[in-house]
């Protein structure tokens, strides 16, 4: 926007509400109940208890540095929510998503996603209101939870007694199935909308709803990606938007809030999360990943700039400091245990009577499969690959069944897992990189050789199916370690048994 050439337009900043949109969904899709169920006492303390003490000391801090009430107000809540995006992102490239801190955090995430919607719901309430009274403010808080609470019912209604016949049904074509998770989520955003609620809001609600039903892991592989391009367009968006000018001339805020985030986010939950038992790695390891912004934050920047509370200069600063503590934060997390070795070397990290509730070991994954190892993975639940898959739990080896229809899944008693292996991220959710053999009884020939080919590139024995006899070559080029070829089997089989009634002659 410097350049005067870059303006805003109505199309980005469209395609930008989507992403938001996308964004809202996904965080519904992770908050399964059995998930919520499993996040445990110190998620909830800890991620409250970070909420409560954040939001004080970021409000204070924000008045203390000269900013009115209504700037504290916006600039805390966008200090209090740390970014799920980045931290899984940065966690899953560690393969760290199943430690034991990895999971603190991501329920911890999910603790404060439910605070998000609550604050959303709020804001909703107040940017309704032309005057700043209390009978006003109340009649709008009312009115924006109350009619929360009623797209709330209706979704889970229908997650209980609408959505699971028809998506099972579309679950056996998984283009089918994401198409439709993609119409449910615009349907109840579009009746948040008709409800004038924020269609965060009914996004968010729209992925709770479909997060109860069993295909929410292979919902959220699919979109991520579309997730990812359009919030990539909100971010430019946002920028197109942004002032550099108002954060620059506000550079010793920019800097006071972002050590906050940086330093006293991760010692607010550093102290609570020590207090709950944990020794000092696990609660220092989870503390370094809340040190940053969210994406939220920007979304609440920019709803109080759309409702004329704030000015454009709290959308800059938010920006500002978001830019400086995601890019430190990636850093800091990716590098973790360097710096608790570090400052536990000096001193720093020891406490008297500190306890040992440090164990790292791994229990699985999202979809419970993130702590099989040496298993063999057998992907198409055809004839074939049921055979096989049977044989081998004969012979007592450990199995991972994975098909794209729940139907061909049914009845196999080995591991079982729903997904689509064209996405590298279902096969990681395998665990395939620690498998003894990855097994393709797919009749698909493209989706073959893109497993062959993955799995050389893992260093990971592989077995797959050759449905054309004349489109070997390409397998033997990846070093497939064995052929499937049931067509020359079979003709074996075949004129041995003609040969023993004499039809053929040896």
């Amino acid at each position: 926007p410097l350049t005067g050439v870059i303006g805003e337009e109505n199309g980005v900043e469209l395609l930008a509400e989507v992403g938001i949109v996308l964004l809202l969904f996904l965080v519904g899709l992770e908050l399964s109940f059995k998930k919520i169920r499993d996040v445990g006492k110190v998620a909830i303390f800890a991620g409250l208890g970070q909420v409560v003490f954040t939001a004080a000391g970021g409000y204070l801090l924000c008045w203390m540095i000269g900013f009115t009430p209504m700037e504290s107000i916006f600039l805390a809540t966008g200090l209090t929510f740390s970014s799920t995006v980045v931290v899984v992102k940065v966690l899953g490239d560690k393969k760290e998503m199943d430690s034991l801190y990895g999971r603190i955090a991501v329920g911890i995430f999910l603790v404060q996603d439910i605070v998000v919607v609550l604050a959303l719901t709020m804001l909703t309430g107040l940017a309704k209101q032309d005057e700043m009274n209390a009978v006003a403010l109340a009649l709008g808080f009312a009115k924006a939870f109350g009619g929360m609470l009623i797209l709330l019912f209706g979704v889970l209604i229908a997650s209980r007694w609408l959505l699971p016949k028809p998506f099972a049904w579309a679950a056996r074509t998984p283009s089918i199935m994401f198409i439709w998770s993609l119409t449910w989520c615009f349907v109840v955003v579009g009746a948040a909308y008709s409800m004038q609620l924020s269609i965060e809001i009914g996004a968010f609600l729209a992925g709770l709803s479909l997060a109860q039903l069993p295909y929410n892991h292979e919902l959220r592989r699919r979109i991520h990606p579309l997730m990812d391009f359009f919030v990539a367009l909100f971010f430019v968006s946002l920028g197109v938007r942004m002032d550099p000018s108002g954060a620059l001339s506000q550079w010793g805020a920019v800097v006071i809030l972002s050590l906050f985030v940086l330093i006293g986010n991760p010692l607010i939950f550093y102290f609570i999360i020590g207090r709950m038992g944990y020794g000092s790695k696990i609660s220092f390891l989870t503390s370094v990943t809340v040190a940053q912004i969210s994406e939220f934050s920007f979304i609440f920047a920019a709803m109080g700039v759309t409702s004329g509370l704030v000015g454009d200069g709290i959308l800059s600063v938010t920006a500002m400091v978001g830019v400086i503590t995601m890019a430190v934060s990636a850093y800091m997390i990716f590098f973790n245990r360097q710096m608790y070795n570090g400052l536990k070397k000096i001193g720093i990290l020891n406490w008297p009577g500190e306890p040992t509730k440090d164990p790292e070991e791994a229990t699985g994954s999202d979809d419970g499969h993130g702590s099989l190892e040496n298993h063999v993975i057998v992907i198409g639940m055809n004839t074939l690959g049921r055979e096989i898959v049977q044989r081998l739990c004969k012979k007592g080896v450990e199995v991972l069944a994975i098909d794209t229809d729940p139907w061909k899944l049914k009845g196999l008693r080995c591991h079982k897992m729903l997904g689509d292996i064209e996405f590298l991220a279902a096969l990681e959710a395998a665990n395939f990189t620690k498998a003894r053999l990855l097994v393709s009884a797919l009749q698909i020939e493209d989706t073959n050789e893109l497993l062959a080919f993955r799995a050389k590139q893992a260093g990971l024995s592989s077995a797959v199916l050759g449905v054309d006899l004349n489109m070997l070559d390409n397998l033997l080029a990846m070093d497939v370690d064995f052929l499937i070829i049931p067509k020359i089997d079979g003709m074996k089989q075949q004129t041995a048994e003609l040969k023993k009634m004499g039809i053929l002659k040896e």
